[in-house]
């Protein structure tokens, strides 16, 4: 398990993170969001114990990290960190030894992994001469060649291609099921609905909402009713209740304060013809997410 426990850390007088805690479990994807500058990347430097945090305390097991318990750790940053005119070989090989591997391990798990991810012909070519989605799955490689226990994903399907994203997606999930705690963090709240169990929101360093997804999304209050049907926005909008209404190409959105309104949404449709549709959702993590980060910065 890693534990932050009531972690800050100031930069001079500024301060990245504040008072920041929370847990993730073997086995758990645990999604750390913000927009840039919430405090993320200096949170991921202090896991890695590249920088320390001027209060508070980080443990993984019970242990203060330290370089044994970084060797167990695998980093794929947002912005890439390959030496380009190696060549794939030669740059795991370097990350292998980094992390306390002999060559002849980390080239058995190298020859699995560029099979697995559909680059074996690729293993003696320089870095520079890749495609982008191509050098993110060298960038992959080097952040799992270690077989980590902790794993840190900051945008890890950038450059990638539907298909390719799927790949990474399945493998995010053996590493998973293998018992591998995972941090994720993306900007694409549709990525991290897909993952994450539990999950932090950060502004300024500052949690504004945390814990379990499902939780988050059940107390959060406005609700999204979806209708097919001939109705007019001008007459959704007068309903008692309603926030707003918006129209897409095939279907009417429509937000309520919460779910006590949703009967006078349904009156107002048995007045109607050629209903096909009356759906109430859930809101999705990015329309929270978009409302709890501009909250705080309107605070």
């Amino acid at each position: 398990m890693l534990k932050v426990k009531n972690v800050t850390k100031y930069y001079g007088e500024f301060k990245a993170v504040d008072d920041l805690s929370f847990t993730v479990d073997k086995g758990e994807i645990f999604g750390l969001l913000g927009v840039n500058g919430a405090g993320k990347t200096t949170t991921f430097r202090m896991i890695m114990n590249l920088i320390n945090p001027n209060d508070g305390l980080i443990t993984f097991n019970g242990k203060k990290i330290d370089y044994d318990v970084t060797d167990k750790i695998g980093f794929l940053t947002e912005e890439r960190s390959l030496l380009t005119k190696l060549t794939v070989k030669e740059q795991i090989l370097y990350y292998g030894a980094l992390k306390s591997l002999d060559e002849e391990t980390v080239l058995k798990r190298l020859d699995k992994l560029l099979e697995r991810f559909n680059i074996s012909e690729y293993k003696d070519r320089k870095i520079n001469t890749l495609s982008k989605g191509n050098q993110q799955k060298v960038q992959f490689i080097s952040a799992i060649i270690n077989e980590p226990k902790l794993l840190i994903l900051d945008e890890p399907f950038s450059g990638l291609d539907p298909i390719n994203i799927e790949l990474f997606k399945s493998v995010i999930l053996e590493l998973k099921e293998k018992g591998t705690s995972i941090i994720f963090s993306s900007h694409r709240m549709d990525h991290v609905e897909l993952f994450c169990e539990k999950l932090v929101i950060l502004v300024k360093g500052k949690e504004v909402l945390g814990g379990y997804l499902k939780d988050i999304k059940k107390d959060y209050k406005i609700k999204k009713i979806i209708i097919e049907g001939d109705v007019k926005i001008s007459e959704l909008k007068r309903i008692d209740g309603v926030i707003n209404a918006t129209k897409t190409a095939s279907w009417y959105e429509v937000n309520i304060k919460d779910e006590s309104y949703v009967a006078a949404v349904f009156d107002y449709l048995k007045t109607k013809k050629n209903i096909t549709k009356f759906v109430l959702e859930e809101p999705s993590l990015e329309e929270i997410f978009v409302a709890k980060v501009g909250e705080a910065y309107g605070e």
